[in-house]
């Protein structure tokens, strides 16, 4: 049995559905991460966790317990501990007793309190800062002092709502390890919620992608990236790039698919399609930038080899973005920078059969 398990679960806000019958297990100690567009469920799902809000129909299982068909479980009976997306920490309190807070109300004994807080102070990287306000913190200290308090208590569930939103990229980025580390050097179930996608891949055991209040898949990073099941997951997920087509035929012997598409009437896809693949089907032949070679002269001789012209470049660091035009087709292609870069020089793109998805 999962250690939590949302079944059914179903949340309306008047005539609007903001979770339409989303089912999901997470494993004790396994950190999933609701990932999607602004609106699309995953807070208000992370909410329903928490006991913040109340579905209308479905239920909630904690470690085996209902926390919704067998009575409404209030939020502090459940276990669990949140990190908010603006921390909500007390500006008029110290770090010490912005930590110490729910302890205080929980009436644990003061030699209790005092040992715990010192003790996850020293957890999360704030050792003798307890004495401080929160205005005399940077805000990744303040988000540090929001994951003490939830932590504090040593909850079942850490569910956490965008919690490193208001911070810059930089740090961003490092309080992604810290806070995984941690969750994994405690063993905590936990549940994350952003609409950054490359938070998301770092972070997680697993991703479970929300549009319009559904679950779309669910999976690893690599999977998810690698094998998405709907054009909504290609292109929330990475760069792709989609070319509309029709379906020509299904190689019997291969299972691979040909496409006919506007830059060309054939383009060979040898990947398990994610999508229905009899002929006349419309469809998307779909493929990542970093999978397209690029070639200054015609290849020797392939399936899926296209002449273009380089339509615009983009300089990122360690390699470069070619915009390819092909017969009216734009297709990009990450590059290294001992190729061609002159826009308006004709190029030649290699397609891999074996790289190259079809989506619905």
């Amino acid at each position: 049995m999962a250690f939590i398990e949302i079944r059914n679960l179903l949340k309306r806000y008047k005539k609007v559905v903001a979770v339409n019958n989303v089912d999901l297990e997470i494993e004790q100690g396994e950190m999933v991460t609701l990932l999607g567009p602004s609106g699309c469920g995953k807070t208000t799902t992370l909410r329903c966790i928490a006991g913040l809000e109340k579905p209308e129909e479905g239920d909630i299982l904690i470690d085996g317990k209902p926390m919704i068909s067998e009575g409404f479980v209030h939020p502090s009976q459940r276990g669990i501990g949140m990190v908010f997306q603006n921390y909500a920490v007390w500006p008029h309190m110290r770090v010490f007793n912005n930590i110490a807070y729910g302890l205080k109300l929980k009436k644990v004994p003061k030699a209790q309190i005092q040992e715990r807080v010192l003790e996850v102070l020293e957890l999360v990287g704030l050792e003798g800062l307890g004495d401080r306000y929160p205005s005399q913190l940077s805000g990744g200290q303040q988000q540090r002092v929001a994951l003490a308090r939830a932590l504090v208590g040593n909850p079942k569930v850490l569910l956490l709502d965008e919690p490193l939103s208001n911070l810059d990229a930089k740090l961003r980025e490092k309080m992604r390890f810290e806070i995984k580390s941690l969750v994994k050097r405690m063993g905590i179930t936990a549940v994350y919620v952003t609409h950054d996608q490359a938070e998301a891949m770092v972070i997680s055991d697993r991703i479970a992608i929300m549009d319009k209040g559904d679950i779309v898949q669910v999976g690893t990073a690599s999977e998810i990236y690698n094998k998405p099941a709907t054009r909504f997951v290609a292109d929330f997920i990475g760069i792709m790039n989609f070319m509309a087509g029709e379906v020509v035929q299904t190689i019997q012997d291969t299972g691979a698919v040909c496409v006919r598409t506007q830059f060309s009437e054939k383009v060979l896809c040898a990947t398990p399609a994610a999508a229905e693949t009899e002929p006349g089907k419309s469809v998307f032949v779909s493929i990542r930038p970093e999978d397209v070679e690029v070639f200054d002269s015609p290849p020797p001789e392939r399936e899926n080899v296209f002449r273009g012209v380089i339509a615009h470049k983009a300089f990122l660091g360690n390699f470069l973005y070619f915009f390819v035009k092909v017969n009216g087709t734009m297709i990009q292609a990450q590059v290294p920078h001992h190729l061609p870069q002159e826009e308006g020089q004709e190029i030649y793109l290699l397609l891999d059969p074996g790289k190259c998805i079809i989506l619905s």
